[in-house]
């Protein structure tokens, strides 16, 4: 797995290790052989949560841009 990328094997297993811990990749071995599995329902929940802190700081700031464009507003009339 790590002939593609220019690190060691060790520090393919380390990440593989970091990624076993949060839950978002198995591993089984068989002999010599690590299969890895990726567990998806994780990465589904993570993403739902990007998501909805996504529309809600797109909500604030369009919020704010409306603020400013209101005040610009308001200096520009006589």
């Amino acid at each position: 797995m790590a002939r593609p990328f220019a690190v060691s094997l060790s520090a393919i297993s380390k990440q593989l290790r970091v990624l076993e811990r949060a839950g978002v990749l198995s591993q089984a071995k068989q002999g010599r052989i690590r299969r890895c599995h990726l567990e998806v329902e994780p990465m589904r929940e993570a993403v739902e949560w990007r998501e909805r802190y996504r529309r809600y700081w797109e909500e604030q700031l369009d919020s704010l841009a409306n603020y400013i464009n209101q005040l610009q507003n308001e200096e520009e009339q006589p």
